[in-house]
């Protein structure tokens, strides 16, 4: 019997994980993307243990190695530079694997370049109904067994097919960027952050060759900038953040929100990765779950026959993602609560149980999906 025909809506890295993934299951899909190119926006990111073991289950091990640097221990610091808390992440994760950090940009040429699909660029998703029907920015329209919302927090399949859900802001807002690291207090492997009052922190993580992805984010009121330079909030913040401050003037900034819902499913459209459950970056399990959702929707998807089964498939999904999701947005939460304590009484919290706390909040993570 035929595959389902599928829709893929974004060519992030949900979008292109997917893509690929169901590709090796043996199944084709269209792919489309808004933008007119592949992105190369955003600065770096974190991979945990979790979210490299799905990308070695995507093939992607070897290539993913040779482009990333590997994290071999994470620090929390005061605002000083004194230690709060330190701990080798094989004593988070185990036997899961081993953690990475790479740019943005490296990740999403990673998935690009070994997707088997080409992705139709400068094309979106105008609308979607439950049925498969889509119309595209461009006006046409055209039916599908399956369309996979993959397009981010702004889905505009979330916003046509599914009612309700709509971000939340977290009243955080943050900074990313790219910088060198001048000082050579950066060490390689080291995964660092820095926490100062208000919920003010700075993580620096080096990607190999002096570079280093700057992650600063501070408590406010609005989901927009502050007036005047936004460094001057972390200018009592000690070496090495001045040296990267001076990098970070054209900083990518963002409104931190969470989509905190399970309504994922339609007979014949689906969401995934931010676009069904976008959260904080607490525990930089974002792009992880993104990840961790392709390989079980292709998974389940390789066993649909036809658009008859899709309903059963995307209903199986959700159901089978909702416990593991609602576990990280939870420990998000928690570490977000710890972080924003009053800094006495964080510090103190963090120096008595922080490799406990962070024990914790990744139990529930260390087996597959």
């Amino acid at each position: 019997m035929a595959q389902p025909r599928i829709l893929i809506a974004g060519a992030g890295i949900a979008g292109l994980a997917l893509e690929r993934a169901l590709g090796n299951q043996g199944i084709t899909a269209d792919v489309v993307e808004r933008g007119s190119e592949p992105r190369t926006t955003g600065a770096g990111l974190y991979l945990p243990a979790n979210a490299v073991r799905a990308l070695r289950r995507l093939g992607l091990g070897a290539e993913l190695a040779e482009r990333a640097q590997q994290v071999t221990r994470q620090r929390m610091l005061d605002h000083r530079g004194r230690p709060l808390a330190q701990y080798e992440v094989r004593d988070i994760w185990g036997d899961v694997g081993d953690c990475y950090a790479i740019t943005r940009a490296g990740l999403h040429d990673l998935l690009h370049s070994t997707g088997r699909t080409p992705v139709r660029f400068g094309l979106g998703v105008e609308t979607a109904d439950a049925q498969g029907t889509v119309t595209f920015t461009d006006g046409t329209q055209d039916s599908y067994d399956l369309v996979v919302g993959a397009d981010g927090i702004g889905s505009a399949v979330r916003g046509s097919a599914f009612a309700g859900a709509t971000p939340r802001f977290l009243n955080q807002i943050c900074w990313r960027f790219l910088a060198r690291d001048s000082t050579g207090e950066i060490r390689a492997g080291e995964w660092t952050a820095r926490l100062g009052s208000n919920g003010r922190g700075f993580l620096t993580v080096p990607l190999g060759d002096g570079r280093v992805y700057c992650y600063a984010d501070t408590n406010s009121a609005r989901p927009t900038p502050p007036d005047g330079d936004w460094r001057a909030l972390f200018a009592d913040f000690a070496g090495p953040v001045p040296a990267l401050l001076e990098q970070g003037a054209d900083a990518y900034f963002a409104a931190l929100e969470e989509i905190d819902d399970t309504d994922w499913a339609r007979p014949h459209a689906v969401l995934i990765g931010d676009a069904a459950h976008a959260c904080s970056p607490s525990m930089a399990q974002g792009g992880a779950m993104a990840l961790e959702d392709t390989l079980v929707l292709a998974e389940l998807l390789a066993g649909a026959a036809d658009r008859a089964a899709v309903p059963a498939t995307v209903s199986a999904y959700r159901h089978r993602r909702v416990a593991r999701i609602q576990w990280v947005l939870a420990q998000n939460h928690r570490r977000d609560k710890t972080r924003t304590l009053p800094a006495a009484l964080r510090n103190f919290v963090l120096k008595r149980w922080g490799v406990h706390i962070f024990r914790a909040n990744h139990t529930e993570l260390l087996p597959p999906p």
